[in-house]
């Protein structure tokens, strides 16, 4: 069972020979769950746990807190999926049990089959374990996620973690849902600017300067816009001179690509796309992600015609249109005493300095 930011999977990954017997078993944990006290007590203190050790983790800090800073604390996006101290404490098996009645339904769901089987001798098997499912109760509205607003100007929020033996970096905003047109052409500059080893990024801070052990950029794209963010884990002494080459690759993307970079990048991307496929397990999560997202039927037939298909044109416009780095938030967890004058001298922008519990609330008690 996973349940991520936009929806939830049980899977099963069986010998073909073992279907018949392993069907009945994934049904009853996906259509009869008993939430026994024992078990919800268990998870509970472990992601309490997961919170203490979150609160001392540089790179967790830094992507709550980046989060946080981009979305407010009451938005979903704004908060880390694991929950927060006072979210966990206080959920109930009732809550659960209500939650999964209204949210668990047969209209909302789809099974998926991936493997050595054919219609008719897998789908008797189905409707044996999933036929007779029936919905229970009201379901849950279809929530539409509040709407959140760009910075308007380049802010740096100090986070302090005395004695960090690195500062974490993370440089972006909120960028773009999985629905977007632009994804392929944002695909290849992004691979151009921090997707890839041989991006820009990694091979400026990395491989030129040393000040990393790796240097990227994601655009998080979810059913609604995510964030993106230009991320890495730098020297402490070296975090000032870490962020002034972020940023001068950050303004070097808004520039045409030269055609030979451009087509390094394309071809990485599409012979890298076949890996995606090699095990039932990898298949069947590009499948989820079509369902999810509403793909388009040849949606992974096309994608390496659509990505050969991409111009430099294509990388500069959305390169300008979504790579803005004086509106950035700007998110350094560190030893503040050691990296707050150098940060300071790069004017970047207003300092924000902020404790781990402005990001987590106050450490839980287990």
């Amino acid at each position: 069972m996973n349940s991520g930011i936009d929806f939830s999977a049980v899977r099963l990954h069986v010998p073909v020979a073992r279907l018949a017997d392993a069907l009945p078993i994934m049904a009853d944990v996906a259509l009869r769950p008993t939430f026994p006290k024992d078990e919800i007590e268990r998870v509970r203190r472990q992601r309490l746990t997961s919170l203490l050790q979150a609160r001392d983790d540089p790179g967790t800090i830094a992507a709550t807190a980046f989060a946080r800073i981009l979305y407010g604390p009451t938005h979903r996006y704004g908060t880390a999926t694991v929950g927060t101290a006072e979210t966990i404490k206080a959920f109930s098996a009732e809550d659960l049990r209500a939650f999964y009645t209204a949210a668990f339904r047969p209209a909302n769901s789809a099974l998926l089959v991936v493997g050595d089987v054919v219609p008719d001798k897998v789908m008797p098997l189905f409707e044996s374990s999933f036929g007779k499912w029936q919905a229970a109760g009201t379901a849950a509205a279809q929530a539409k996620l509040p709407s959140a607003e760009e910075p308007a100007r380049r802010e740096v929020y100090l986070v302090d973690k005395p004695d960090a033996a690195q500062s974490q970096i993370r440089i972006g905003w909120i960028g773009v849902p999985r629905s977007t047109p632009d994804y392929f052409p944002i695909q290849v500059m992004n691979t151009i600017l921090g997707g890839a080893f041989g991006s820009r990024l990694n091979m400026n801070l990395r491989e030129k300067h040393g000040y990393t052990y790796g240097a990227g950029s994601a655009f998080d794209m979810r059913a609604s816009a995510g964030p993106f963010a230009a991320q890495a884990g730098v020297q402490t002494d070296k975090t000032a001179e870490s962020l002034k080459e972020f940023f001068v690759e950050l303004n070097a993307i808004l520039q045409p690509v030269p055609a030979d970079e451009l087509s390094r990048l394309k071809h990485y991307v599409s012979l890298r796309f076949p890996s995606g496929f090699e095990t039932t397990g990898d298949i069947s999560r590009r499948l989820e992600e079509v369902l999810v997202y509403h793909l388009p039927e040849d949606y992974f037939s096309k994608y390496v015609q659509n990505i050969e298909a991409v111009t430099a044109a294509d990388v500069q416009r959305v390169a300008q249109k979504y790579i803005q780095p004086a509106r950035f938030a700007v998110v350094v967890v560190g030893d503040r005493k050691a990296i707050e004058p150098a940060v300071r001298a790069l004017n970047l922008g207003t300092i924000k300095v902020m404790t781990v519990d402005d990001v987590f609330g106050p450490a839980p008690t287990l």
